[in-house]
């Protein structure tokens, strides 16, 4: 690998970096900030809005610890292999009641809106992973 593609991917693993920490951030910010929405399917936000935030953090945190290794090895499922590490971490929370640290309300649909926050996450991390590409500059 030559020194400037050895750079590229440097810097695009800074701005994955940042960008992980950002969605992460963004995650977090929705989960806390849901209680305060009133807009339209309020009770669907109430109900599950935190399960797909909460999931897309999760997604984007595992993000941070898989993606330096990804980029690494080459390895080209690093996306999916992220995603169902954290599908199984949130429905295992799921499953067993906030790992028994916290108190939960078992509702079934928790489990669909974990793995849509979960693919949500994935689509965002692929959409701005290929605009990262598109907007470095290449030698």
């Amino acid at each position: 690998m030559s020194e400037t593609q050895q750079d590229l991917r440097v810097s695009t693993s800074v701005h994955a970096m940042a960008r992980n920490v950002i969605f992460v951030l963004l995650g977090v910010a929705a989960l806390v900030l849901k209680r305060h929405y009133s807009g339209p399917f309020v009770e669907i936000i109430y109900s599950y809005g935190g399960n797909v935030s909460a999931s897309f953090a999760v997604y984007f945190v595992f993000r941070i610890f898989t993606s330096s290794w990804i980029l690494t090895s080459g390895w080209r499922y690093g996306r999916l292999v992220t995603a169902g590490i954290a599908l199984l971490v949130v429905e295992l929370f799921e499953a067993t009641n906030g790992f028994g640290v916290m108190t939960n309300t078992y509702d079934p649909v928790d489990y669909l809106a974990n793995a849509l926050g979960i693919a949500l996450a994935y689509w965002v991390d692929l959409i701005s992973a290929r605009l990262i590409q598109a907007n470095s500059p290449r030698n």
